[in-house]
């Protein structure tokens, strides 16, 4: 891993994203006490802990296995770390209640945990996690073993439990929307280095390399030239771009210019008209995917809303391009962000 700096504010919810073997993971144990730096620091409220052992360093860390006892039940697994803390038994008890409410577990103490679900299970580890007040948690793929619906489900539910909660959150995942719906911040991790830090909207509207757009999905990326302020010629024509990084201080150079899926709409009416041949369309529910292919040779990926009248396969149309979904991008990993 190289170094990586990084500052999380007091009851944030901070994401570190990235692929596999990007050091996420590792960093997080870093942070806990389960691994040792080769260098650098680990801070908190201006207090070096890089040298104290996990156990004294107050933080909370939930995995995505969620590793509760089975021998014990819910009051039993969340009562672990009280009573290790040595609270009395009526301190324990109204902690406990606390804590169960707050994850939606009212009434559950006295449940045996291998009769939950995934979902009370997952939630039930969150609990054990919060009970000794963390002056930090980690969760590592904390959403990582459940089921489709359940997940997008606590997607929506975590980070209103965690707010509630006033714990400061480190959360690591692979899954861009995971991270997303659950951070307030997120810092993009690859080869051991961060490569950008933003909120989740500043990463999405504004990757800072091609790398990076791909990684989020992005994929209507093509060679541009930035030939007059906001405006680029490409192979699918001239194009005008909204925002920064097109300014006149970069006339006559080359950019890659990234089309974000969102861009399109079917009436052919607006600017950057573009004529595409239909190669798939696909109903995802709430929204349509339709796929074209510019006469260029050029494949193109478009989300629509749900309720548009989708072309047929084979059909020629005219799309427009939102200026403001356009943007100008650098290749490569992206730069290191310092803490932000």
């Amino acid at each position: 891993m190289e170094s990586v700096n990084i500052a999380v504010e007091e009851r944030e919810i901070y994401g570190l994203l990235g692929p596999s073997g990007c050091g996420k993971t590792t960093l997080l144990r870093l942070i806990a006490g389960l691994e040792l730096p080769d260098g650098g620091r680990v801070l908190v409220d201006g207090e070096d802990v890089t040298d104290a052992p996990p156990h004294r360093r107050g933080f909370g860390l939930m995995f995505q296995e969620y590793a509760l006892f089975p021998h014990k039940d819910v009051f039993g697994n969340v009562a672990f770390g009280l009573r290790m803390a040595g609270l009395d038994r009526s301190s324990i008890e109204g902690r406990i209640a606390e804590v169960l409410a707050l994850v939606g577990l009212e009434g559950f103490g006295h449940r045996d945990v291998s009769q939950l679900s995934g979902g009370e299970r997952q939630r039930v580890a969150l609990a054990r996690s919060l009970a000794p007040h963390p002056r930090l948690l980690m969760l590592d793929e904390p959403l990582g073993a459940l089921d489709r619906a359940l997940r997008e489900r606590l997607m929506d539910e975590l980070p209103e439990i965690l707010h509630r909660a006033g714990v400061t959150v480190i959360t690591v995942t692979h899954d861009q929307e995971e991270a997303f719906a659950v951070s307030d911040r997120v810092a993009l991790m690859r080869a051991g280095e961060v490569v950008q830090i933003g909120t989740p909207q500043e990463l999405y509207r504004q990757p800072g390399s091609t790398w990076i757009a791909r990684f989020l999905g992005l994929t209507n990326l093509l060679p541009a030239k930035l030939v007059a302020p906001q405006r680029v010629q490409t192979s699918i024509g001239s194009l005008q771009v909204a925002g920064s990084g097109a300014g006149e201080d970069r006339v006559g150079s080359m950019v890659q210019l990234l089309i974000r899926p969102e861009a399109a709409t079917l009436d052919g009416t607006g600017p950057n008209r573009v004529g595409l041949e239909v190669t798939g369309c696909s109903f995802r529910g709430m929204h349509c995917q339709l796929d074209g292919r510019h006469e260029s040779g050029l494949e193109l990926t478009f989300i629509l809303s749900a309720g548009v009248d989708l072309p047929d396969v084979g059909e020629t149309i005219v799309v427009s391009l939102s200026p403001q979904a356009l943007t100008l991008l650098e290749d490569g990993p992206g730069p290191g962000q310092g803490p932000r």
